[in-house]
This record gives structure tokens, sequence and C-alpha cells, in this order.
């Protein structure tokens, strides 16, 4: 599985890092970073939630 976020889309919200902490998170300078482009297979429902939180559909999770 792989992540993948459209940074220009993003808004940096959080929403994704409150679902899937291990993959991304919010810095102090309010960009987002992902953490991992290729999580363990155990997150991946984490991963399917933060992509269906995202008020910007910016991530997109790949098989």
């Amino acid at each position: 599985m792989r992540v993948e976020v459209d940074f220009d889309q993003c808004e940096s919200n959080a929403l994704c890092m409150g679902a899937a902490p291990e993959v991304f998170e919010v810095g102090d300078d309010d960009f987002l970073y992902l953490l991992t482009d290729e999580p363990a297979e155990e997150l991946r429902e984490k991963v399917r939630q933060a992509e269906r939180l995202c008020p910007k559909q910016a991530i997109t999770l790949r098989d």
C-alpha cells in the first residue's frame, strides 16, 4: 500500500493526523508531513479513515 498526498490541495487541518498519527503529522510550521508513504499493512484502516476524513480529498491510498 502506498499513500499519496496532493500538497497543493492540502489545508493541513490535521484530521488525517488524528486518524493515523503514525503516518501523518502537522508540524509547528502548520504544514503536513507524510511520515511514511508505505505504511505497514496493519495501518490500512487508519489510513483509509484519514482518506475519508480529508475535506479536500488530498489523500489517496493505492494498493
